[in-house]
């Protein structure tokens, strides 16, 4: 076991998520103190709880990322209780109400805009000032392989935000390298998440519908994920400055 992220504070947005449990249990691993943040405290309890019996630090903070105010203090609670953010991983994000554009209605399109878009602008805007002033840090978004590197009729909302999460990254990367403050994105493919699966699909299922269109024929394992997180975070990583790395088995090569 490395200790890549010893004395590092890390906070994780979407920390109940399995992308996110994974890549806080493997910051921890490292060393790291993983703060978790999501609008639901008993599920954030169960993360944390998860943490510490494998060994790691973790600590929680309830905050729905699309209210400014839920935003601003759970920055300054990190700041607060550690001193410091070192390390942003941006994961709260939901896939939505599939529909094609003319049937999508606005509230649908909206919700996901507000989760995926802005409250990724809104984490950004916090934890950049806070970055700021203890001098530099790292922060990765997650985008999608649905978005700025592939399309999917029905999926317009979703697809629109994380490209839109994929421009916002390389906006906000050049703006803020010259203030020790390296931004970059991961950007999944299907993972073994319950976002992966459609309406009624078994595992089966699932996987079968995968191998006929991924390359790499399966899912991701979310410690996948986990590790491209950790690497751009990481000082190994110290010269990418507004990448936008693709996890998803070649589905979009």
């Amino acid at each position: 076991m490395s200790a890549r992220f010893e004395g590092k504070v890390v906070l994780i947005t979407g920390g109940a998520g399995v992308i996110a449990r994974a890549t806080a249990l493997a910051f921890a691993r490292e060393g790291a103190t993983v703060v978790l943040a999501g609008p639901q405290d008993d599920s954030l309890t169960r993360a944390v709880k998860e943490i510490e019996a494998d060994g790691g630090r973790a600590d929680a903070v309830v905050a729905d990322v699309t209210r400014p105010d839920d935003v601003a203090r759970m920055v300054a609670t990190v700041a607060e209780r550690y001193g410091r953010l070192d390390i942003a991983f941006n994961n709260a994000g939901i896939f939505g109400k599939g529909a094609p554009v003319a049937d999508l209605d606005h509230e649908a399109w909206q919700r996901v805009l507000n989760v995926n878009l802005t409250g990724m602008f809104l984490s950004m805007k916090h934890e950049i000032a806070c970055m700021k002033a203890n001098g530099g840090g790292a922060i990765v978004n997650v985008a999608s392989n649905i978005g700025a590197h592939g399309r999917r009729p029905g999926l317009a909302a979703y697809a629109a935000s994380k490209a839109g999460v994929s421009v916002l990254t390389q906006t906000a990367a050049r703006e803020c390298i010259a203030d020790g403050i390296r931004i970059n994105a991961v950007s999944p493919g299907a993972s073994d998440t319950p976002m992966s699966y459609r309406p009624g699909e078994t595992r089966e299922d699932r996987d079968a519908r995968v191998r006929a269109v991924v390359p790499a024929g399966r899912v991701s394992d979310p410690r996948e994920v986990a590790a491209a997180v950790l690497w751009l975070a990481s000082d190994e990583a110290g010269f990418v400055v507004g990448a936008d790395l693709v996890v998803d088995g070649g589905a979009t090569a």
